[in-house]
């Protein structure tokens, strides 16, 4: 089978497209025939050596993943060969073939496209679970959703509003802030042109954000635990700016705030049956035309390193998707 190998850590230039030998599910697994895959920030990372765990050299990328039951190891109920899926991998997805383990797989619906299916658990999954398990938001709070117009802010900006609170996005440029008013956002700032802090403190009228959702890191942290309100909740997510943050500790303690940390892959392994409560949930969602991915692009698998090198250079909105079957 054809697949994406990463073979040395570095830029996705380094990537390479080979022929590598077929997979078997083994128990508890299924493998499933890939028609095309999700791409996420942590792709990037992850081929750099940059990410929280490190996959053996040589090894393919890719998490989300759509396409066709291929085969069903033993004790693997739920699904059988020929049903249309989606899941989630570690990594593995760029590849026309990808052992994915059968809690972390789930019948597609009839009425959802592959690509949206390709789009959803990461973006989705990450951004409910940070929202409802970790800042147990509530109707009528504020949100602030930084880098709101990638994969998991624009989730989280859809999400928050459908949860019932007022949504703050904030964005880099004036066409990803429309892309975020068009997904539920009641108020937008421009970090470029805005100061963060202050113009908290105005849309807020003093009191502060109640949840601040951070994919981005970098300087804007700080500045947004700044316009947190007592009793806040900051979720740190990702660091899509490159740089880790270092937060001055007395901020929390001023406010009386609390900084969570957001790891929804880790919350999947650990507590499958609640993730699976919430991917019922948000399926439900869906559904009932309450959750549309915003698909930026959908790429041939040979187009990989072009889509990672302008998710690397924040130029997609919503999500990446390549093409594969």
């Amino acid at each position: 089978m054809r697949a994406i190998r990463c073979n040395t850590y570095g830029p996705p230039s380094n990537l390479k497209l080979e022929e590598i030998a077929s997979l078997h599910a083994g128990p508890k697994e299924v493998l499933v025939q890939v028609k095309v895959c999700g791409l996420n920030f942590p792709d990037t990372l992850i081929i750099q050596g940059l990410y929280q765990f490190k996959p053996e050299l040589p090894f393919t990328p890719g998490s989300d993943i759509a396409g066709v039951v291929k085969e069903v190891g033993d004790g693997v109920t739920h699904l059988k060969v020929g049903d249309a899926v989606f899941g989630f991998v570690a990594h593995g997805g760029l590849a026309e073939e990808v052992i994915v383990p059968g809690n972390a797989c789930f019948p597609k619906p009839p009425q959802m496209e592959y690509p949206v299916a390709a789009s959803f658990m990461m973006a989705y999954g990450t951004s409910y679970h940070a929202l409802k398990d970790r800042a147990k938001l509530m109707k009528g709070e504020t949100l602030l959703v930084l880098g709101a117009s990638g994969g998991v802010g624009l989730a989280a900006v859809e999400l928050g509003k459908l949860m019932g609170a007022k949504v703050i996005a904030a964005a880099s440029t004036q066409e990803k802030l429309d892309l975020c008013k068009a997904y539920g956002a009641d108020e937008l700032i421009n970090y470029t042109k805005q100061d963060l802090k202050a113009t908290l403190k105005t849309l807020t009228e003093g009191k502060g954000v109640d949840v601040v959702y951070d994919p981005v890191g970098s300087d804007f942290s700080e500045q947004a635990l700044r316009g947190i309100a007592w009793n806040g909740r900051f979720l740190v997510v990702g660091f899509a700016a490159g740089t880790i943050p270092k937060i001055p500790l007395n901020l929390p303690l001023l406010k009386g705030a609390s900084i969570v940390g957001v790891f929804w892959g880790g919350f999947a392994m650990k507590y499958p049956k609640d993730n699976m409560a919430n991917t019922m949930t948000l399926m439900q969602w869906h559904a009932e035309g309450k959750l549309k991915p915003h698909i930026h692009k959908i790429v041939s698998l040979e187009a990989t390193e072009v889509a990672l090198d302008e998710m690397m250079h924040r130029k997609v909105k919503g999500k990446m998707v390549v093409q594969i079957s």
